[in-house]
């Protein structure tokens, strides 16, 4: 059987992702400072993207006749950006417009902070908190005005370094007594120095020290609370107690009221200096109400902005022969800077566009609150503005916005649907929000089956089942009925 080679030309339909659309989605779902750091890297690596610095923005006098010339250089409209780049492929001059709408494509007042009218309209952002002390810190500066001497400050720092950030001693006394070469004892005679210590509770290796450290602090020792700690702290969350008092040969009313002390004892003494405990987040887009119309502001504040290095511009219109490889590498470059600027622009549009379709779509959220939240799905949004549904769940991954309602991630607006006897659907989140607030407002001694919240939201034209109920009493964090009942108020 013969081997034979033969050419064909065959027609096919094909989807290709260009340099720059791989580009653009690759900066979709960045966060504000994810985005910062690329642009960062990509200045570094292309010598023909530079920052616009402020000087190009503040052009007075005789330098005002030159603005003309630097507004070329800095980003420019999709249409102005394509003209220039024909005038460097095909060496024509397109026709150099006096008048270019820069708020229609940079949006520059948004850059200073500000609408359209002027006037900053920004939400006030809260003083930044000074950064807590960490229990690490709070513990050193005891431990120096407490420590007698050298070897015991030694060992105090040494038990200090095993300290989680919860307030408890995460290796045992037998491995620090062997890594700091001592005895045990000595081990142990730091160990109560740094129990000593504030907060109370702090180095403790269980539960049931830390509750006692805490008891002996409050003066307890000896009292109901001390001893019930120590022999029926497993048996408190049965509740039965009227088994333990029996126990402990005291009434069911001392018990009570020693149950009521050991819940005011701290459990994790030493979250109170977790330097870790906020979190600060910038939003990326901003909703202002204006003239009655909610209008969506991008944040680009940090974010450099760039524009097209002229000397390298100049190397390109120059077209000497002897320039050719030079050409050849400038020319790459400048299409690396011109999908970088696009790509960008891309990002800022998209986000603008899904920020005003949700305002569209949660206009009564943010008129009056999260019970006016509409069900929603990226399906709708995706259809509003045009585009396919995986561009809008990577240009709301990591986003936050800021609305008259509070601060929100982007996704928070798309939820599932639950049914509703009156016909139109109600949002999930709004109904959590309805069974948070039927926990939160029922009675302690008598607290709701999961049945029963489900036949309260009935009245409430809610239709759900017992099941789903029981799902989202457990994704708000809400114990179970047997745990929420109180046996005494």
């Amino acid at each position: 059987m013969g081997i034979e080679l033969k050419l064909q030309m065959r027609q096919a339909q094909r989807l290709v992702m260009t340099p720059m659309l791989q580009q653009a989605i690759k900066l979709l779902p960045m966060t504000r400072l994810e985005l910062i750091q690329a642009i960062r890297n990509e200045l570094e690596q292309n010598p023909l993207l530079e920052e616009e610095g402020e000087e190009a923005l503040e052009t007075t006098g005789s330098e005002a006749a030159e603005a003309p010339n630097q507004e070329e250089e800095s980003i420019q409209p999709q249409e102005k950006v394509f003209e220039e780049q024909t005038t460097l492929e095909d060496g024509k001059s397109p026709e150099k417009k006096d008048d270019v709408d820069w708020d229609t494509y940079m949006q520059n007042d948004l850059y200073e902070g500000r609408t359209g009218d002027g006037n900053t309209e920004f939400p006030s952002i809260e003083n930044t908190l000074r950064q807590k002390e960490s229990l690490e810190a709070h513990l050193m500066w005891q431990l120096g005005a407490s420590a007698l001497d050298e070897e015991e400050e030694r060992l105090g720092e040494l038990i200090i370094g095993n300290i989680n950030m919860e307030g408890y001693l995460v290796e045992s006394l037998e491995e620090l007594a062997k890594e700091a070469e001592v005895d045990v004892e000595a081990i142990e005679d730091a160990l109560i120095l740094v129990q000593s210590f504030d907060p109370p509770g702090v180095g403790a290796r269980d539960l049931k020290e830390c509750l006692l450290l805490q008891a002996h602090s409050a003066k307890l020792k000896g009292t109901v609370v001390e001893k019930l700690i120590q022999s029926h702290l497993e048996e408190l969350d049965e509740r039965n107690y009227k088994k333990i008092a029996k126990s402990m040969d005291v009434t069911q009313e001392d018990i009570i009221d020693a149950v009521r002390i050991i819940k005011e004892f701290d459990p994790k003494p030493g979250l109170e200096y977790n330097p870790e405990e906020a979190v600060y987040i910038t939003p990326d887009l901003y909703v202002v109400k204006v003239d009655n119309e909610y209008q969506v502001y991008l944040n680009d504040e940090d974010i450099p902005r760039l524009r097209i290095n002229s000397y390298y511009q100049s190397i390109l219109k120059n077209k000497s022969k002897d320039t050719t490889q030079t050409r050849e590498y400038v020319e790459e470059k400048f299409r690396g800077a011109l999908w970088m600027i696009k790509s960008i622009e891309q990002r800022r549009q998209t986000m603008l566009k899904v920020g005003r379709s949700l305002c569209k779509f949660q206009r009564e959220f943010m008129d009056n609150g999260l019970e006016f939240l509409k069900p929603l799905v990226l399906k709708d949004v995706a259809e509003d503005i045009g585009m396919h549904e995986s561009t809008i769940s990577r240009v709301t991954t990591n986003k936050y916005i800021h609305t008259p309602q509070g601060l929100f991630e982007l996704k928070f607006f798309f939820h599932s649907a639950v049914g509703s006897f009156v016909g139109s659907d109600m949002s999930s989140v709004r109904v959590k929000e309805m069974i948070r607030i039927i926990c939160k407002e029922e009675d302690a001694s008598k607290p709701y089956t999961d049945d029963q919240i489900a036949a309260i939201l009935k009245e409430k034209n809610v239709r759900i089942a017992r099941r789903t109920v029981t799902k989202y009493r457990k994704e708000l964090k809400i114990p179970s009925t047997s745990k929420r009942k109180k046996l005494f108020l």
